[in-house]
This record gives structure tokens, sequence and C-alpha cells, in this order.
């Protein structure tokens, strides 16, 4: 089975394309209901600390940085890690996020940690 990892931001409507819907964000999205949502599993465990996503902020010159703090967390978290990978059993998988930066959150982040 070909894996497909997309990432979308939580606030876009739900899509038949999207396959298992995964948050993972560690917060729940403002101002949107968990019916809303549709979601198939919400994974805090596997998202940033609350230390390291305040210290980031969503600032673009700290990118690098993040991710290699980020990438260390998952390291030092292989249960967690365990459990993603664990529900990554359809072709096709929606990370969900929440940030306002499509280009540099956790979602992208985590994508490329999968890759590597």
């Amino acid at each position: 089975m070909k894996l497909k990892i997309q990432i979308k931001r939580v606030y876009e409507d739900p899509s038949p394309k999207d396959g298992k819907r995964i948050l993972v964000d560690r917060l729940w999205p403002r101002g949107i209901s968990k019916e809303a949502v549709k979601i198939d599993l919400w994974l805090k465990e596997i998202s940033p600390s609350n230390e390291l996503r305040k210290w980031y902020g969503h600032d673009p010159e700290h990118w690098q940085e993040f991710k290699n703090r980020y990438f260390k967390e998952l390291k030092s978290n292989p249960e967690g890690v365990a459990k993603l990978k664990a529900s990554l059993d359809q072709s096709v998988i929606t990370f969900l996020y929440s940030a306002k930066n499509t280009d540099y959150n956790n979602a992208v982040a985590l994508k490329e940690f999968l890759s590597g």
C-alpha cells in the first residue's frame, strides 16, 4: 500500500479525498466544534511540547531550529511515534493543523519527520 500524507488546515471543509483525518495539534482549534472537524484521531502526544510551541510562535526565521527541536522531541517519544505509525493504516492520511501559516507548521514538520 502506497501511503499518501496530505496536510490541511482544520478550518477547511472535510472532503472524501481526505482519507483518514488526524489532528496533530496539542490544543483543540479555536472556534470549531468536534462535530464540524470530522476527525478520526487526535494525537496530541506527538505534537510539539507547549514550551517548544510557545518558543516557535510560527516565526519563519525559527523554522529550521523548530524542526530540529521537534524532531528531537519525537525521537524521545517512541510510544507516541509508534501510535502515530500504527494509525497510518489507510492509503490516504490527512494531517490537520490550526496554524495560519500553511508552510511552517508542525504538520509540515511531522510529515517531513516521517519521510526522513
